[in-house]
């Protein structure tokens, strides 16, 4: 790629969508030279100027302006967005993996805060905190009435500062305080293990700038336990993406090399390339390559890929790469449809802006944009079917998303009725105790997709889902 612009950096679906690339003043500057409307913005203008003098109440101008600018972005499709000095710093530490906080991740049970697990090595795991713990205070806040999100927030703050949180320990039946120092936390996007002699896990929560180096130790570590390894099971379930290059490598690592991943087009010229399974296709700047270590075994393991609603965009990049190629046997649920690319390009030191520039598209030349990546084999959650998988959201059901670019949508009519059945499942499951209703950990044995995915590695039956068929590619309401 030399010095061309890497268009392809964050690609996500949600809360995380967003791109990070490296971005010249020179391409800020060309798009500031574009023609003007004058006459739209004499009338931006005149709004202002009335709003400012006019309202009820005096309002701050810079807020105005910062709205204008939120709104138009906004209003392009619901990936592209306008980052203000909070949100620009949020983003950035999405990408890198890394905050400040206590280190622990967590779930909402009952309104209060549940620790699932404690990150190795955190404040939090040296404090002693253990999964199902409850915390149901931080500092002088009671956590009951809290979103997660508020939760999260009022745990995170600045190096070397303290956070109060009373816990609940269940199984000792007693609440007790834990004074925890905050310090940069490295969160875990790979985790792996071997499930029985002979077959593998590795499941990807994220694809972040640490993914590929964790996610290389992790093959390294299941081929010295198993040197000769019958079969691998590659989780993208729930992935929500992120990094463009981190997808291309995870793909590159069972591809052979320089055959194709992934190509982008949009209308700029820095938009259209071509990413290859070789290191100039994944490696954002000069240094080792994470892959080069892994076993050439690697490259001909019979491989499962498990997916779902939940993964999106840079899950779906691998996923359809290693289903064209032929490499894996894509199994699970239909994926979520994020097949656009966003380039965040800075405003200033605090302030960015993320724009939608390029839609990806497969090897074969497919673009999965509002339709996902279809399995080779359709598995439902669990043995007794598919419990709340029509409640997820998919890029289609977003307002303002994005079309394909290769036809026209059509509408799926059995989709709200599935969701309207859903849902009234949903209010009967939340009456029985939490313990019955929850579905099963990934990575258990209790997991029903990843006990089908081992079944069709070692070539016995698998049950298959009698109710799942292809998703088409909705109409956009215009």
């Amino acid at each position: 790629m030399g010095q061309k612009l890497k268009i392809a950096g964050w690609v996500s679906a949600g809360a995380l969508a967003g791109v990070l690339a490296t971005v010249s003043l020179q391409t800020v500057a060309r798009g500031a030279l574009a023609p003007l409307p004058l006459e739209e913005l004499q009338q931006f203008a005149a709004v202002f100027g009335m709003v400012k003098s006019d309202y009820v109440e005096a309002v701050d101008e810079k807020k105005l302006i910062t709205d204008a600018i939120s709104g138009m972005v906004s209003s392009l499709d619901p990936h592209s967005q306008y980052f203000d000095k909070k949100s620009f710093k949020e983003f950035r530490e999405g990408t890198t993996g890394k905050f400040v906080g206590v280190g622990i991740e967590i779930t909402q049970e009952d309104g209060l805060v549940k620790v699932v697990t404690p990150i190795e090595g955190s404040p939090a795991f040296r404090a002693g905190l253990k999964t199902n713990d409850l915390i149901t205070k931080i500092d002088d806040t009671a956590v009951k009435g809290l979103t997660l999100n508020e939760a999260v927030k009022r745990m995170r703050g600045e190096p070397n500062t303290k956070v109060n949180l009373m816990i609940f320990r269940k199984d000792e039946n007693r609440s007790f305080p834990v004074i925890i120092t905050r310090e940069e936390i490295k969160t875990q996007t790979v985790r792996a293990k071997v499930i029985e002699p002979g077959y593998a896990w590795i499941r990807l929560s994220q694809f972040q700038e640490r993914t590929v180096e964790d996610f290389a130790k992790k093959l390294e570590e299941i081929y010295k336990q198993e040197p000769h390894l019958k079969g691998l099971v590659l989780d993208l379930r729930n992935d929500p993406g992120g990094l463009l290059e981190a997808s291309v490598a995870v793909s590159a690592a069972f591809l052979p090399e320089n055959v194709t991943v992934v190509t982008t087009n949009g209308q700029i010229a820095d938009s259209k390339q071509t990413f290859k399974a070789a290191p100039e296709g994944y490696l954002r700047r000069s240094g080792a390559d994470p892959l080069k270590k892994l076993p050439a075994a690697l490259k001909s393991v019979p491989l499962v890929v498990l997916v779902n609603e939940g993964s999106a965009s840079a899950s779906e990049i691998v996923a359809g790469a290693l289903q064209d190629h032929k490499r894996a046997t894509i199994m699970g649920n239909q994926t979520f449809g994020k097949g656009s690319v966003q380039t965040v390009r800075p405003l200033g030191p605090d302030t960015g802006l993320k724009l939608t520039t390029a839609r990806y598209y497969t090897p074969s030349g497919k673009s999965i944009q509002a339709k996902g990546i279809v399995p080779d084999v359709m598995l439902d959650e669990t043995a007794e079917g598919n419990v709340f998988a029509a409640l997820r959201m998919r890029e289609a059901d977003l307002e303002k998303h994005l079309a394909s670019g290769q036809g026209a949508e059509k509408k799926d009519e059995a989709r709200e009725k599935a969701r309207d059945e859903a849902m009234k499942k949903l209010e009967e499951e939340s009456k029985k105790p939490l313990a019955e209703r929850r579905l099963p950990e990934f990575g258990t044995d209790k997991d029903f997709q990843l006990m089908q995915a081992l079944n069709q590695l070692k070539g016995q039956p698998v049950l298959v889902s009698k109710t799942l068929t292809e998703r088409k590619e909705e109409k956009k309401e215009e």
